[in-house]
């Protein structure tokens, strides 16, 4: 049997404000023409289907088509909720889509019941364990003495341990999505460490023969039957250098027989640039900078005006801006800066420190008029 392990498509994410569903449903429907050319029996999604609890009418539709695609191409999908999807709406009419090829496993009452599927060689059990709180989770386990990430993953493998061997131990998939310790975060995963540690160890996974992992973006091989396929599209500036892929596994009568990277296509590359605003906007050596999502560090010794807006007449696609003076930025120590000093002389410190510049006379002038406007207003 062969699957397709991916995870965190994240349908609806903006990138710095500007909407990815283009990107992201050209990028994500390729996935079918990796199940044809491969000829993948199921892929399986470890969470983070969408980017929101209540995603938006447009990436459900995307999403929609995506996995029509992928049902259209002849696989079978099995999906479980992550951290940033609602169980509940992911799962609705589970039973129904689940007579099409769709297997959800959203709720902890089910992560032991596998989605069953067989090639010549007999059955695979493939198990969803949905993304689990602690806190609730222990709960709705009928646990209350469990504590952390750890106690609640390591009662859900328990469970499927059991009922693996209550099936004769056949060949076994699990999907989780979970931060297992040696896995690298990037920047745009939001944090799961609450009221405790988030870090589960890999040994909780031991005992079956492929283990798809979600929730860190990057693409990562714990063990070589544990690993993160990351997420299929760049979503912040840490994951510049990442070779976005899916993971392509093969069980064979004895178990996992092999596992293959397949590198996805980048819809628009990431970059950086640091400079002066002038030279970023004139130097010929940034023109291959032009068409990627780009973050700018100018190091202008005063902050330039409406930056951003020139930046974007040479890089359309400039998303970030930082403004980093060449020398560092001084140290600001209001206390000391304002001490004895008129409400005027404070603006204009502001002004100064804000800018990397004093305040000129018209600036200083309109200052003036605001300070005599509050001052008249609280007279009133």
């Amino acid at each position: 049997m062969r699957l397709l392990h991916t995870s965190d498509w994240h349908v609806g994410r903006t990138f710095h404000g500007r909407d990815l569903l283009r990107e992201q449903e050209a990028v994500l429907g390729g996935l079918a023409d990796l199940v044809d050319t491969h000829r993948v029996d199921v892929v399986v999604v470890a969470g983070d289907l969408y980017d929101r609890a209540v995603p938006a009418a447009e990436a459900i539709a995307a999403c929609t088509r995506v996995l029509a695609r992928l049902a259209a191409a002849g696989a079978a999908i099995v999906i479980t909720p992550g951290n940033h999807d609602s169980a509940a709406r992911l799962g609705a009419f589970a039973q129904f889509a689940e007579a099409g090829g769709l297997h959800l496993r959203t709720t902890a009452a089910d992560l032991d019941r596998p989605v069953l599927l067989r090639d010549a060689h007999g059955p695979v059990a493939v198990y969803g364990i949905p993304y689990l709180e602690p806190e609730p989770a222990r709960h709705a386990l009928g646990k209350p003495e469990l504590r952390g990430h750890a106690g609640v993953l390591g009662e859900a493998m328990r469970r499927v341990g059991a009922d693996l061997a209550r099936q004769g131990n056949p060949r076994s998939v699990v999907l989780a999505h979970a931060f297992v310790t040696g896995g690298e975060a990037t920047d745009s995963e939001r944090t799961i460490a609450v009221g405790g540690v988030p870090h589960v160890p890999a040994s909780t996974f031991d005992g079956v023969d492929y283990v798809a992992l979600g929730h860190l973006h990057g693409p990562q091989t714990l063990r070589e039957d544990l690993r993160y396929s990351g997420s299929p599209l760049a979503y912040s500036f840490s994951e510049a250098r990442q070779r976005k892929s899916v993971w392509i596994a093969d069980l064979d009568a004895h178990g996992l027989a092999g596992v293959e990277r397949v590198e996805l296509p980048v819809p628009r590359e990431l970059a950086t640039a640091r400079g002066t605003l002038d030279d970023l906007l004139v130097d010929p050596v940034h023109e291959a900078l032009v068409d990627k999502f780009l973050s700018v560090e100018l190091t202008d010794v005063v902050r330039p005006l409406d930056a951003m807006r020139r930046l974007r007449e040479r890089f359309p696609h400039a998303v970030h801006l930082e403004w980093r003076p060449e020398g560092g930025e001084r140290e600001l120590r209001y206390r000391e800066a304002v001490r004895g000093k008129s409400d005027e002389e404070v603006a204009c410190c502001f002004v100064a420190d804000l800018r990397g510049s004093e305040p000129t006379g018209a600036e200083r002038a309109l200052l003036r008029e605001a300070l005599a406007a509050v001052a008249a207003e609280g007279r009133r």
